[in-house]
């Protein structure tokens, strides 16, 4: 198991290099070049140039969140084609420069979905929140004002200007699409890639829904158990994985974590491990990583991990805003730094345990 922290890069990340190689444990990160859009060949001189500077600061790649897939892919769109050899030839570079991990989704038009980017907690700390009613009641094409509204004047990951100022385009883009299409172009990309991942070893982890249903009446189709047995059926390589979040899984309250973890021993490329708390069937907020801060046994997630032999990269997942720091919501330094103790201790029991 590599811990690692998610680093946004230079001149979009408040938490900087030498503070997270100052976090016991923590060997590398997951980063990427968060200026690209969707569809865009990554540079090899950038793909360096980020690489040297992480170096430069005593860590590690460990992995890339994200290469984004362009909406024509999921789509199934005329141009797909050319953007999956785009994809492709990024991916080579990634190879090349010996990074081979890459986090992506298949999620249509928002990448992730809240209600609340700073819902106060009793201990005064600040937390990512859901409620289905407050999103009810939203046009889903003023969401984008919504989110801009709450994010501190922050980018936030998946909501970044030049896309979501396109949202009636997008959902026009998907009026056609069902699950059953959806599925049947995340499997023609995956078979598309997998002669470049297969050279290069590098795995792709898919993340899952967030949350884990239908919202605005757009499809889902990696949300619990049996549709991540599907998805790893279908194109039944070592280099088709799964990320498992377990925040975005777990939004959905049926989902069995630790069974779909045993589901995808073996193909799991990459973790993020977070806590929620549920407040209603409807209504879920972040937690501290600590089980009893939240609802999920973070104990059991973890030790199946450990007994199934995960041996990939994880890193702490959203953390609430503590002791008054400025940063991106959810991804400040200072309670995913606690995270990444706790979840270090927790498997260092856990292996001594046997």
């Amino acid at each position: 198991m590599n811990m690692s922290l998610r680093w946004y890069g230079p001149g979009y990340d408040t938490v900087t290099l030498e503070q997270i190689r100052q976090i016991p444990g923590v060997r590398g990160v997951i980063t990427t070049l968060y200026g690209t859009q969707p569809g865009e060949v990554w540079e090899r001189e950038e793909i360096r140039s980020l690489k040297k500077t992480v170096e430069d600061a005593g860590l590690s790649i460990l992995g890339i969140e994200s290469v984004n897939v362009h909406d024509d892919i999921k789509t199934g769109a005329k141009d797909r084609d050319r953007y999956i050899d785009n994809y492709i030839t990024t991916l080579e570079r990634l190879g090349e420069e010996d990074i081979h991990m890459v986090c992506y989704n298949f999620m249509p038009v928002f990448d992730w979905t809240r209600s609340e980017l700073a819902r106060k907690r009793a201990d005064g700390s600040t937390v990512l929140a859901y409620n289905q009613d407050i999103i009810d009641k939203i046009d889903p094409e003023h969401m984008r004002e919504s989110i801009e509204a709450m994010s501190a004047g922050y980018v936030m990951p998946g909501w970044e200007p030049e896309r979501m100022g396109r949202l009636a385009d997008l959902f026009a883009m998907y009026r056609e699409v069902d699950e059953e299409k959806l599925f049947s172009n995340l499997v023609y990309f995956l078979e598309a890639i997998g002669p470049v991942c297969e050279k290069y070893d590098i795995r792709m982890g898919i993340h899952p829904d967030d949350p884990a249903w239908p919202i605005f009446g757009l499809p889902r189709i990696i949300t619990d158990k049996a549709h991540i047995e599907k998805f790893l059926k279908a194109v039944d390589k070592p280099y088709n994985g799964l990320t498992l979040c377990t925040g975005s899984l777990g939004s959905n309250q049926n989902n069995d974590i630790p069974g779909i973890i045993e589901a995808a021993k073996g193909r799991i490329a990459f973790a993020h491990v977070r806590n929620l708390k549920y407040n209603s069937d409807r209504d879920f907020e972040e937690a501290a990583h600590l089980s009893f801060d939240g609802s999920m046994d973070m104990y059991k997630i973890m030790k199946t991990l450990y007994d199934t032999g995960f041996d990939g990269c994880i890193r702490p997942d959203h953390g609430r805003a503590i002791w008054g720091e400025d940063a991106m919501p959810g991804y400040g330094l200072y309670d995913r730094a606690l995270g990444a103790m706790y979840l270090q201790g927790l498997w260092e029991a856990i292996r001594k345990n046997g």
